[in-house]
């Protein structure tokens, strides 16, 4: 069974980083892709970035490229995410996604889901 496991959120001020991690368990990643998502009070889950895991393609939103780097480590199977230069319109609970096969950039029923992790970005 997958198992997604989230960490490093915290409080920022705005312009500060923040490094995210993502463990993967119960499954070899192969054709697979790990996702990162982020939902803002009040809003919907949106899209974030995305690895593929067997070429390694990164694809990213318009409004973190630039400032959120993705990056993996296939010998742990975790995936990271480097957000710099933050925003308090980044503030939201970033989550870890994975689906097997294909790309998704919407949330629905084919993704695997972390718990979660809080980000604040706020003076």
């Amino acid at each position: 069974q997958v198992h997604l496991v989230e960490s490093g959120g915290g409080l920022v001020q705005p312009g500060d980083s923040l490094k995210l991690s993502c463990e993967t368990s119960g499954r070899t990643l192969g054709n697979d892709y790990i996702y990162w998502f982020r939902q803002a009070p009040g809003k919907e889950r949106e899209f974030v970035t995305a690895v593929g895991w067997s070429n390694g393609n990164i694809y990213s939103v318009s409004s973190v490229k630039g400032r959120f780097t993705m990056s993996r480590d296939n010998a742990t199977s975790t995936v990271y995410l480097q957000m710099n230069s933050l925003k308090p319109e980044d503030t939201a609970v970033y989550y870890c996604a994975l689906s097997i096969d294909a790309l998704y950039t919407t949330p629905n029923s084919n993704l695997y889901w972390g718990q979660g992790t809080q980000v604040t970005v706020s003076s």
